[in-house]
């Protein structure tokens, strides 16, 4: 009774990628760093996971999942897991592989993208319940973001 109301464990023996894209789709206006920080959608991902997922999918956290391109939330799942895989025995997070550039975007605001230069921004993003710090690269991320950023 006390995880019923969880989505899909990413790192359960029960882990149903397909449940879990029905749950984040089910509100296809919301925000997709919202959807993804929502444990009734699919349990694991926090605010660190959902910076990097958006940032590996080349999307803004606040694009509505409804308009995430179909090649992208096809693997979305299997992405999340992924991550979750790699570093459920590691001290340090790691979304990048590399030894002392352990996170492509969460963290490192202002400072060069690893990938194109830009400078990193941050921004709140939330539901209203609790605002949270968002990282992104706005070249290698299109789409909406705040005009209001640290």
């Amino acid at each position: 009774r006390a995880v019923g109301h969880l989505g899909p464990d990413l790192l359960g023996p029960d882990w149903d990628p397909d449940l879990a894209l029905a749950n984040l789709l089910k509100d296809p206006a919301r925000p997709l760093g919202e959807a993804l920080l929502d444990q009734r959608n699919l349990a694991g991902v926090g605010n660190v996971f959902k910076s990097e997922l958006c940032f590996l999918l080349g999307v803004t956290p606040w694009l509505p999942v409804g308009d995430l391109p179909a090649d992208r939330s096809a693997k979305l799942p299997g992405l999340a897991k992924k991550l979750l895989e790699f570093n459920r025995e590691r001290p340090i997070r790691n979304t990048t592989g590399r030894r002392g550039q352990d996170l492509y975007v969460y963290g490192r605001a202002r400072r060069p993208c690893l990938r194109c230069r830009t400078p990193l921004r941050v921004a709140e993003q939330g539901d209203g319940s609790r605002e949270r710090p968002t990282y992104w690269c706005p070249t290698c991320q299109p789409g909406p973001a705040p005009t209001t950023t640290r």
